[in-house]
């Protein structure tokens, strides 16, 4: 069963093959057996056996949803009522959520059925999922290797079919990247347009929550749950949700595809330049037109967002003190001390480097300098896309420089690990929505195609990637040893 796609599994579950509660239990044996991969921090299997109880009554009744009876997992930054929300922290490692983040709410309401929460890079911060309290996840292509960051967990377990579905978050590439590196589908949507509330906040006008799934129909069915105006945030857009499944077997002639000649350079490896040339080559069979176009303030993007998501970063997470909730250090002798010890105790050393970049970045003298230039570059950055797009439908390039990297690689070379999303800052600095799908293998390791739209253009792109996995294979790959 835990081999399906979660369109497979409501189908099997419409019509009896399985319950709920069967396909829980065996995705709950299978977490178990794979505790090596150490994708979980949290699992809810008296919960998830509940919801699976109440999901088989649903069915009986006749008034199931597309996902309701259906396992999959939250990353552990979504705050979750009643279990443990640590953000892969120390500083929240008991913390126990007081309430739902309506993505969950969603969820729950669609008759999902949720297995515990995934693990991932400390507050989102990283590209590889070693910052994390609780340790690395290990990619189950290669348990030497990393799983991409900061949804690691996320996407680790939906590759080794520990999960039918996960939900990620990207501030600058954490949904796309770790679902290359995985060899999964995985969806970055505009800005706005799946609710914050409640999904603790790395960098605010960055972070975006989305589907991750082994294809691009599963994305589709998990998105159509996820979007939506919620009037708890005021950054969510209220236009209007799309049936994103309707679209999915558009056919793509005339379809005009955009290459940036930014992203196809001598740094990109010539292994996955030539894969995805090959996944390319595809869309030209169903009729695409192809054109190369140039997006001349692409090389800013890396300077630009470790300037803004750290500056960000440093005021969100200066609630984390010690005083209302999270971890406190023992005996402070005053309130100097707690704050000091007990976020330096708790903080990770990646964390604690962002929050002095960013502090750094906003204080009195340098404003101007880095911050309001970082902003503007991010105009010219916006500007860009909103050009190319003018004149293409979707871009395509790559989403990572190289494949899984081994675990310990670029530990110890911050600015190595940050060039790791070089394809990726750029969309989340503009807001519009992409995605990487699997594209080949390099060495038996995948390798990710990105697929860039216009703003709420969300079906576009899920329809471009839907009809590539109809007539390509990668998608079906699972790395051996988690058939």
């Amino acid at each position: 069963m835990y081999q399906q796609t979660i369109a497979q599994l409501a189908l099997g579950l419409r019509q009896g093959t399985f319950t709920s509660v069967e396909l829980t239990q065996a995705y709950l044996t299978r977490i178990k057996q794979h505790s090596e991969l150490n994708s979980f921090i949290t699992v809810t299997e008296e919960q998830a056996l509940q919801a699976a109880k109440a999901a088989d009554l649903r069915l009986a009744q006749g008034n199931a949803e597309p996902l309701t009876g259906i396992p999959l997992a939250q990353k552990d930054i979504f705050c979750t009522l009643g279990v443990k929300t640590s953000c892969g922290s120390k500083i929240l490692d008991n913390f126990i959520a007081p309430y739902n983040a309506t993505v969950v709410e969603k969820f729950n309401a669609a008759g999902a059925v949720m297995l515990g929460k995934l693990n991932m890079d400390e507050f989102a911060m990283g590209s590889s999922n070693e910052t994390s309290f609780y340790g690395a996840v290990k990619n189950p292509w290669d348990l030497n290797c990393v799983p991409g960051g900061s949804s690691g967990g996320s996407a680790a377990a939906v590759a080794a079919h520990l999960v039918a579905g996960a939900t990620g978050t990207d501030t600058g590439g954490s949904i796309r990247q770790p679902a290359a590196l995985c060899g999964i589908t995985g969806l970055k949507p505009t800005y706005g347009r799946v609710s914050r509330y409640g999904m603790i906040a790395y960098a605010s006008s960055l972070d975006q929550g989305g589907p991750m799934t082994r294809t691009a129909e599963d994305a589709a069915i998990m998105l159509q749950v996820m979007a939506g105006f919620d009037p708890k945030d005021s950054t969510s857009s209220d236009q209007a949700v799309p049936d994103y499944s309707a679209s999915l077997n558009a056919p793509l002639q005339g379809l005009k595809i955009g290459l940036p000649k930014e992203f196809f350079t001598a740094d990109l490896d010539s292994e996955i330049a030539a894969t995805l040339a090959a996944a390319i080559d595809e869309y030209r069979k169903m009729g695409a037109e192809i054109k190369e176009i140039s997006m001349p303030n692409l090389n800013m993007a890396i300077p630009a967002y470790y300037i803004i998501a750290p500056a960000e970063a440093s005021a969100n997470l200066s609630r984390f003190d010690g005083v209302r909730f999270g971890y406190r250090c023992s005996n402070p002798v005053d309130l100097t001390d707690l704050y000091t010890r007990s976020r330096g105790e708790a903080f990770g050393n990646e964390v604690k480097r962002r929050i002095l970049i960013g502090t750094y970045a906003l204080s009195a003298g340098y404003y101007d300098a880095y911050y309001l230039k970082a902003q503007k570059i991010r105009r010219l950055i916006s500007e860009d896309f909103k050009n190319a797009l003018a004149e293409v439908d979707v871009i395509m390039g790559p989403v990572t420089p190289s494949t899984a990297f081994a675990i310990g690689e670029k530990s110890n070379d911050p600015i190595q690990m940050y060039l790791s999303d070089i394809y990726t800052i750029a969309i989340n600095l503009a807001g519009v929505p992409a995605m990487s799908i699997p594209a080949g293998l390099v060495n038996n390791k995948p390798v990710g195609l990105q697929i860039i739209g216009n703003y709420f253009a969300e079906a576009k792109l899920l329809n471009v990637a839907h009809q590539f996995q109809q007539v390509t294979p990668w998608h079906q790959h699972s790395p051996k040893g988690f058939e």
